[in-house]
């Protein structure tokens, strides 16, 4: 997996990329197909735009961005609403009905349809 971190109109210090690229690689606990992650920050005169690109493995691309007043917090910002998208679209494609999977119920309706 690969952390891209980019900085427009500005620089970030080596602690701060550190902390963001590991805090971004936490992505992989919720989401294990993620193949790719860039972080984007767009530094104004006084606000910082944080935007965070997720490329998953033959699914969707996620897609989240904040704004704060510095670089650390516009980031976990954008880190926590990434998050909740990629928890959400889990629980989509996760199966949560209690019924009997369409398989067993025509193995069952042939076992009880051959005569004895």
């Amino acid at each position: 997996m690969q952390v891209q971190i980019a900085c427009r109109h500005g620089s970030l210090r080596p602690d701060v990329q550190e902390t963001v690229a590991r805090k971004s690689e936490k992505l992989l606990t919720y989401f294990e197909r993620v193949t790719a992650i860039t972080v984007t920050f767009d530094m104004n005169s006084d606000r910082v735009k944080c935007e965070i690109l997720v490329d998953a493995e033959h699914k969707h691309n996620f897609v989240a961005h904040d704004e704060g007043g510095d670089s650390l917090s516009a980031f976990d910002q954008t880190l926590h609403k990434m998050e909740q998208q990629i928890k959400r679209y889990k629980e989509k494609l996760q199966d949560h009905r209690r019924d009997k999977p369409l398989g067993q119920i025509a193995l069952e309706a042939e076992s009880a349809a051959e005569p004895e």
